[in-house]
């Protein structure tokens, strides 16, 4: 562990926080360390986060969370956000897994049944409940149009067939969040939300081994019938809610990227003034002090736009102001994902042959930080955000 530590981004941006903010990110700081051995093991990460009071950042005040943003009635993005940033830095591991189970229960609020699943939302936030989120298909990541899980009507009940694959927080979930088409007929019009407990008929999970200790798998459902109260909202409001749900959370992923950078940055930092070569520390080099200035403005950057991006999506917003928001949130996604990607690396050639290794932190780091530039939304994806808001015509 570094005995250097980068200043934390919510005190140093005033302009994008609240008292409420900087308050959290110094007690998460704090509260949450790399030697707390149950946020580095999958089962205890949920029951840790609820002793922490930080799963209660994931429900509005009004249905039993924290008291956050929008008058007690919305998830506030940059208490996320703050909160990710100090998960990543400590466990990236953790951190996937708090995100995923923000997107699990979200659905569940954007569906108006925060009052019909009131003990759902409380088991959340309580930590006696983990979530996931199964949107993904073997042949639709980015095009989620092209789902081919269907769901069809046997009575009062419904039936899912389909598959689902690289979906976090498999073999620790409670419940799944699973998309199907309940109309294929209608095409993408015709995705719904179904709320389906792990242990019911016909849904089967298998691991997929990662190059990090994740609990990520595929999802099997043949003939899993689920009671009509399963539906989350209308037949229909599939894609909203998905889609709704990701830009919420959308915004935390660049955040997470900074928390991973951040402590790249450290560790290098750490590692240059303390490793002796050719007669003196590695960081009295000019080409060692040329990198490590390269991460650090990579890191302020990345982390400015990520709480520009936070900020505008806590913000009350008419159609202009979301559409705003939706190109802030893309650039902060892709170029924080990527800077990140950038600095973790430089800080492996920094550290040399040890860099390399499996029990070096930025090794870790530098596994852990690449499925970020692909999941909710790859960065090419964000390009297309962007590059079609410039060229959008006027109205």
């Amino acid at each position: 562990m570094s005995s250097y530590k980068t200043r934390a981004s919510w005190s140093a941006l005033p302009m994008f926080f609240e008292e409420p903010h900087r308050a959290l990110g110094a007690q998460v700081d704090r509260s949450v360390t790399d030697d707390d051995v149950a946020l580095h093991d999958a089962p205890r990460v949920i029951p840790r986060l609820a002793e922490l009071g930080l799963l209660k950042l994931l429900v509005p005040q009004s249905h039993g969370g924290g008291a956050w943003g929008h008058g007690g009635k919305g998830v506030d993005v940059r208490a996320l956000s703050v909160t990710r940033e100090a998960l990543a830095y400590a466990s990236p591991m953790a951190d996937s897994i708090f995100a995923v189970q923000g997107l699990g229960s979200h659905p569940i609020l954007l569906a108006g049944e925060a009052e019909k699943r009131a003990k759902v939302l409380a088991e959340v936030v309580n930590g006696q409940r983990v979530c996931a989120f199964a949107l993904t298909e073997p042949e639709a990541g980015s095009d989620v149009a092209s789902m081919r899980t269907v769901a069809r009507r046997e009575g009062d009940d419904w039936v899912l067939d389909g598959e689902k694959v690289f979906i976090s927080n498999v073999g620790i979930a409670d419940h799944y969040v699973i998309f199907a088409n309940a109309d294929p007929e209608k095409g993408k019009k015709g995705i719904s939300a179904f709320l389906v407990e792990t242990s019911t008929q016909g849904l089967v999970t298998e691991p997929i081994a990662m190059s990090v200790e994740h609990p990520l798998g595929r999802i099997s459902l043949k003939g899993c019938k689920v009671p009509g109260s399963a539906l989350l909202g209308e037949v229909g409001h599939g894609l909203r809610l998905a889609l709704g749900t990701l830009d919420v959370f959308r915004t935390s992923v660049g955040a997470a990227a900074v928390g991973m950078a951040r402590r790249a940055l450290d560790e290098a930092i750490a590692r240059t003034t303390t490793r002796v070569q050719f007669g003196k520390p590695l960081s009295d080099f000019q080409l060692t002090q040329a990198a490590l200035a390269e991460m650090a403005t990579e890191l302020d950057a990345a982390r400015l736009l990520v709480f520009r991006a936070a900020w505008e999506k806590d913000q009350p917003a008419d159609e202009a102001s979301r559409k705003n928001s939706a190109t802030s949130v893309a650039m902060a996604k892709m170029f924080a994902t990527e800077a990140a990607q950038r600095i973790i690396d430089r800080a492996v050639q920094l550290f040399g042959g040890l860099g390399v290794t499996d029990r070096c932190v930025v090794d870790r780091l530098y596994r852990e930080i690449r499925p970020l530039r692909i999941y909710e939304g790859t960065t090419e994806i964000q390009k297309l955000i962007i590059g079609g808001a410039l060229v959008a015509p006027v109205k």
